[in-house]
């Protein structure tokens, strides 16, 4: 799920009545109570966008005529890295299902894919498939699972992308940082397969820092992309760890095809990979699960 700084979520809009996202649908006004707090949708006059707001957090934004629109820029950077994976439909998996906006611009770039979105919250789950025209099983499947336990059950090599992008608050779960973490998700990816992770974070982006370093323990490559105001420290973002289980067999992050392609995005964006992520997480010690007490 996306997190923007509180200080920074767009003002609420007037109330108004909604076209649902499926043929006859209505969406509701106002706040509704989900599992783990409220959840409400915020429609853009004159369009087609729903922003969903987790808590009073924009957690996700969806076109409902068109999915290959992602709004939010992470989203974008994201889709970047996966453009450079070799044509054809993917397995993947989402870890933060929210609004399942990824998954729906996977599955109309990718006909064929199988994807399974991840969320704790099941009554938000519930919603999202009522309210959204959303890809039906097999092609998304929706579960309700803590999103470790959910790595931990997918077999070996079987997925080209995971996704996480989970929230406690504004804040990513200690236990889907470590090093333990990382390296069940490097069992799970094929060769040729790519870990993106969501890290929001702000000045002097010490999470993030450490968040590289860890994957670069437990993954053959890494890189982060972020807009390079969030990158020089000026203020808090989106950081997009992106990783891959071996260095030969994934998509080319010190090739020039993705850092032009990220420079061109609509809100510019840069990757930083090599000796200069070496640099940037230099003094940075791996994240770890707590010792286990007998």
């Amino acid at each position: 799920m996306a997190r923007r700084d509180p200080s920074s979520r767009p003002a609420p809009g007037p109330a108004r009545g909604r076209r649902g996202g499926r043929a006859g649908g209505v969406l509701p006004e106002g706040e509704v109570p989900v599992s783990t707090g409220t959840v409400r949708l915020q429609r853009e006059a004159g369009s087609d966008q729903v922003t969903v707001y987790l808590n009073g957090v924009p957690s996700s934004s969806l076109d409902l005529a068109e999915p290959r629109w992602l709004e939010f820029e992470y989203m974008q950077q994201m889709a970047a890295v996966v453009d450079t994976l070799p044509p054809g439909p993917l397995d993947a998996v989402h870890l933060g299902a929210a609004a399942c906006a990824l998954p729906r611009w996977l599955d109309a770039t990718r006909p064929g894919s199988r994807q399974l979105a991840v969320d704790v919250d099941a009554e938000l789950v519930r919603l999202v498939r009522e309210w959204f025209d959303l890809p039906r099983s097999p092609r998304l499947r929706l579960r309700v699972q803590d999103a470790r336990a959910a790595v931990a059950s997918l077999p070996d090599a079987s997925q080209d992308v995971v996704v996480r992008d989970v929230f406690a608050g504004t804040t990513t779960p200690a236990e889907l940082t470590t090093l333990e973490f990382a390296t069940d998700v490097a069992r799970v990816l094929r060769p040729g397969g790519v870990y993106l992770a969501n890290c929001a974070d702000r000045p002097p982006l010490t999470l993030a820092r450490a968040e590289a370093a860890t994957l670069r323990r437990a993954m053959g490559d890494v890189a982060i992309v972020a807009e390079p105001g969030v990158l020089r420290g000026r203020r808090y973002g989106n950081v997009v760890l992106v990783a891959v289980p071996a260095r030969d067999a994934g998509p080319g992050l010190d090739g020039p095809g993705l850092a032009r392609a990220l420079r061109s995005l609509a809100v510019p964006a840069r990757l930083v990979h090599g000796d200069e992520l070496t640099g940037l997480v230099a003094g940075s010690a791996a994240l770890r699960d707590p010792p286990a007490h007998g």
